[in-house]
């Protein structure tokens, strides 16, 4: 067979390919507009578009959740039996609307699939060195084992640390199972972790594409930032483990970045989405301890809730909008990353029209470009309708917050992006405690202090080019 006989071959199946893919993307793509646009290149470009549809082109993790689903395994009925032990711990957040005191939220329970629980203790961390010192202490003091679940884990000064207290802990014979996310941690030395395992630490990483239906798809990524001490102690929220997330990183400068620490019965739903994540990677159920343990002296009913491209709506995004349509007051929003979809955005302008507070908090530093200038694509609108958006300016802003009234705070790893609504695994940590929101308020009134509010006038006289080069990165949304 000639040359030309065999490219034409080639072609051939390569259109052929391109024709099947464009019947998966028909009934699979979220939106109208994605899945015109995918129709259209993988049947008039199969050579590039074929494999940008194989890695980019879905939105639905296959697999995941199929053991919590099966009436029989071993993680449903984990699910089932912490529910039950959770039973005396369950705060009612219906009657909080009945009664006036708040609790417009209670549709998060059915997202989580679990209920708000009370008896716990949140203390708020703000910072890295407010972080880190929480969790080494937590570390230090833990008996029988240790969860660490990062997005990122640098071998740097602050990244051998845990790695050394780890190391210490595990020589005295406390278990430790470490889950870290293999794109995230892509620089992290093989010797790093070779290091934890020759001290008899259990280290995975989350193997996003294990799985058939996952083999190709490298735009999964498991943003979860999660500790857990003894079952009764966790941590949750936007730090990574790196020295930039101390201000160590001249690029960056300070850097802020908001965590929680929380005591009780709430920690156990943190272990629960670990052992999910862990069962996906490994494949093993751990035997931990689940008997829920009350903080002293504490009531703060506490919500945990994972989201993920596994789920079968889009959670983070529906959380959102229902935080924004249950404020009667105010929702102040932080988040590094800034494009959220069209749900968000009218649930914003929704809510300012019904004269609520909104405003957002953005970094005006950016880290990742195509998200940056997307941003610009739709700001506009949301100015001329009076939402405030406030840019940081004091080194970079990383944290994921948001504050709903008097009484609903939640800190966690979503970013307002579709990459954390569809494509990444997150969790958030939900809490109805007026004292937090109280902590909340008045750290963010001293973020906005370091912002600089946006005006239409500052739209108006970017240069046509910029706007054009936001509108095309805007168009990337579906796969930043």
């Amino acid at each position: 067979m000639s040359g030309a006989s065999i490219f034409s071959v080639g072609l051939g199946l390569m259109h052929l390919a391109g024709f099947i893919c464009s019947l998966h993307a028909l009934f699979s793509v979220r939106t109208p507009q994605g899945a015109i646009a995918w129709l259209a290149t993988l049947n008039t470009m199969p050579i590039l578009a074929v494999p940008a549809y194989l890695i980019f082109g879905r939105s639905k993790f296959k697999g995941y959740i199929f053991a919590r689903q099966t009436e029989d395994s071993d993680l449903k009925g984990m699910v089932d039996a912490l529910t039950v032990k959770a039973a005396p711990f369950i705060h009612r957040v219906a009657a909080d609307a009945e009664n006036g005191s708040g609790g417009r939220i209670q549709a998060v329970e059915k997202l989580a699939k679990m209920p708000f629980v009370r008896n716990n203790h949140v203390e708020l961390l703000i910072n890295g060195h407010a972080t880190f010192d929480s969790i080494f202490a937590g570390i230090d003091e833990a008996l029988d084992f240790i969860l660490i679940q990062f997005y990122i884990v640098h071998d740097d000064e602050i990244g051998r640390e845990l790695k050394n207290r780890l190391l210490r802990k595990s020589s005295d014979g406390v278990r430790i199972f470490f889950l870290y996310d293999e794109i995230g941690c892509n620089k992290l030395p093989a010797g790093y972790i070779r290091d934890l395992r020759d001290a008899g630490i259990r280290v995975r990483s989350f193997h996003t594409t294990r799985g058939p239906g996952n083999r190709f798809q490298l735009n999964f990524r498991n943003h979860r930032k999660i500790v857990v001490a003894d079952g009764h102690v966790g941590w949750v929220g936007g730090h990574n483990v790196g020295d930039e997330y101390l201000g160590r990183n001249p690029r960056f400068g300070e850097w802020r970045d908001t965590h929680l620490k929380i005591v009780g019965p709430a920690v156990l739903s943190l272990q629960l989405s670990f052992l999910e994540d862990w069962n996906w990677a490994t494949g093993e159920r751990l035997e931990l301890h689940w008997d829920p343990v009350p903080a002293p002296g504490s009531g703060v009913p506490v919500l945990i809730l994972p989201s993920g491209p596994a789920d079968t709506v889009a959670t983070a995004s529906l959380m959102f909008q229902h935080a924004i349509h249950s404020a009667s007051q105010r929702i102040w929003i932080a988040s590094p990353y800034f494009v959220p979809d069209e749900g968000v955005l009218n649930a914003l302008q929704i809510a300012q029209m019904r004269g609520v507070d909104v405003r957002i908090l953005i970094p005006d530093k950016p880290d990742h470009l195509l998200v940056y200038m997307s941003a610009f694509a739709f700001m506009g609108k949301m100015l001329a309708a009076g939402i405030r958006i406030y840019r940081y300016y004091q080194g970079f802003m990383h944290q994921k917050v948001f504050l709903v009234d008097d009484r609903v705070a939640a800190v966690g790893t979503v970013n307002l992006d579709n990459r954390s609504f569809r494509l990444n695994f997150e969790i958030t940590a939900i809490i109805l405690d007026s004292g937090l929101t109280g902590q909340l308020e008045q750290m963010l009134t001293a973020d906005f202090e370091m912002a600089r509010q946006m005006t239409l006038s500052e739209l108006e006289e970017k240069a046509f080019w910029f706007m054009a080069a936001a509108r095309a990165a805007y168009l990337t949304a579906p796969l930043q």
